[in-house]
């Protein structure tokens, strides 16, 4: 209801009749426990890939050394999914704190857990039921299972039997077991297929193992790399009582290049914030490169920016400035290092579901602020890298075209040639060929065809692949050599002396290295 004035007041002379109390007076409290629907809105940020990596934090927390995931399949159809560690354990009172919303057990310094939701936001953004079983050193198996269901009321957690707790905790997961661990099992699990199509179900478990591989490979990769977890990952038949070849996530470091990009880089800029010191760990990864650590899941111009760690864990891999700077195509060689360890969350703070942070007001002032032993500030590092990738691109175009690679090269030793040389799109590609040579030329080590342009190769000399298996496209190596100094004898309508003389001097060499190689 508006407040009343008289009409000869004025809003500036209007007065209330009680002035404003700086005390709140109360009388008693009265508990107002949660609505069940609250479960509803856990983990709406969560992907499968983030939830995962959730689960597997804890793992981690657990001192667990191994870390099993495991879709379970049956009747064709993908029904459920199991994370599976050798930690710990927990013990009745702490399987009981771990299921309660919001439930906060005494985190160590070196804990990745903060908050107390991430098993429950984890498991059901992503399924129905979530079952817990744990066992601990010197105690009975135990088991706990939460349902979101919104019909239920109140937050009551079903008591899984002992027997049952210990004949999934026993099963033969193929990880170390020395009695501890605890099993995390999704039932009715929202982002399956819902079908029996053996393609599609195929089709789901790579692309979706793939992008799990990739993620934790990615967040986790100090971890592993120090040897403080191996995560893998299968799919069980049931119907079969099979289980599938097993993958292994791998570490997947985001400033893993063998040689910066800029002499001088990384550096490391320092800057101060109510005495705690902030560093900056500025990176300038070397143009065009094509390793997985570059261009990371959704390529390197998405992943310029700033890389948040908590604990050894990414919580952000760049995708933004923050307020230092904005994302451009000239800065995608740009990569930095925050450790927000001991940092105030009013300067920093990750978000629940450990996949972003939040920066305060002062963050982008901080970083201007920042300097280098030498004198380099943040604005002098990226235009470092900005010029770097600039002249990367016009030592390119400086290039001569040449004519493109075809059929027989491998598609990431295609794209590389093309990343580096202009390609004359309208000329036929060049192709390379493996063919036994007729004993006249038993010898030669290739064979130029320029009406067909193919470029055939000795099958006597065909380097054996370390896999043991040969294929249209090996040799990578070895054609990207021959391409680069051959691709000069398909040009023009005709050869001339020196292409000639060329040719056969390059024959010559090539045919005595390859029969030094052969002991002859």
């Amino acid at each position: 209801m508006p407040l009343a004035t008289h009409p000869s007041d004025s809003p500036d002379r209007m007065t209330l009749s009680q002035g404003w109390q700086e005390h709140v007076p109360v009388d008693g409290t009265v508990e107002l426990p949660p609505d069940r629907r609250a479960l509803d809105g856990l983990g709406r940020n969560h992907s499968l890939r983030t939830a995962l990596a959730d689960l597997v934090d804890n793992s981690i927390d657990a001192e667990a050394s191994h870390v099993l995931i495991r879709f379970i399949r049956k009747d064709g159809q993908l029904c459920g999914l199991y994370v599976v560690d050798n930690g710990k354990g927990m013990t009745a009172a702490g399987i009981d704190v771990a299921m309660t919303l919001g439930g906060r057990r005494e985190y160590a310094a070196t804990d990745l857990g903060s908050f107390g939701v991430g098993l429950k936001a984890a498991s059901f953004s992503n399924a129905k039921l979530i079952t817990v079983l744990s066992w601990a050193a010197g105690h009975a198996p135990v088991g706990r299972r939460l349902e979101a269901d919104p019909n239920k009321r109140g937050f009551h957690c079903d008591v899984v039997t002992e027997a049952f707790a210990k004949a999934e905790l026993s099963r033969r997961w193929g990880i170390p077991w020395s009695g501890t661990g605890t099993v995390v099992r999704w039932d009715e699990v929202f982002g399956f297929p819902a079908t029996d199509d053996p393609l599609r179900v195929e089709e789901f478990i790579t692309r979706s193992m793939t992008e799990i591989i990739s993620h934790l490979g990615l967040i986790m990769h100090r971890i592993i790399e120090k040897g403080r977890i191996e995560i893998f990952l299968d799919v069980e038949d049931v119907d079969q009582d099979l289980v599938g070849p097993r993958s292994r996530v791998d570490a997947i470091d985001p400033f893993g290049y063998a040689k910066p990009g800029k002499t001088g880089y990384p550096k490391e800029l320092l800057s101060r914030h109510e005495n705690l010191p902030v560093v900056f760990k500025c990176h300038i990864w070397p143009p065009r490169s094509r390793i997985p650590e570059f261009n990371l899941v959704t390529g390197a111009e998405k992943h310029q920016g700033l890389f948040f760690y908590r604990r050894g864990r990414l919580l952000q891999a760049g995708g933004s400035w923050d307020g230092v700077s904005v994302p451009a195509r000239e800065r995608q060689l740009a990569r930095v290092e925050v450790d927000i360890d001991g940092l105030p969350p009013a300067l920093v703070a990750m978000n629940p579901e450990k996949s972003r942070v939040q920066v305060g007001p002062d963050f982008a002032l901080l970083a201007a602020s920042a300097a280098a032993a030498d004198g380099t500030t943040f604005a002098d590092y990226l235009t470092d890298a900005e010029e770097r990738f600039r002249a990367s691109r016009k030592r390119r175009r400086a290039r001569k075209a040449m004519i493109p690679p075809g059929k027989g090269f491998a598609p990431q030793l295609k794209g590389a040639i093309r990343d580096e040389i202009p390609m004359q799109d309208h000329q036929v590609p060049i192709t390379m060929r493996w063919t036994r040579f007729d004993r006249a030329h038993r010898d030669d080590f290739f064979r130029v065809d320029r009406a067909d342009r193919v470029l055939w190769l000795n099958e006597r000399f065909r380097p054996l692949a370390k896999s043991g298996r040969r294929g249209s496209n090996d040799a990578a190596l070895l054609k990207s050599l021959l391409y680069l100094l051959m691709e000069q004898a398909f040009t023009g309508e005709y050869l001339g002396v020196r292409d000639r003389d060329n040719i056969e001097l390059w024959q010559e060499i090539l045919s005595m290295a390859a029969k030094v190689d052969e002991g002859e």
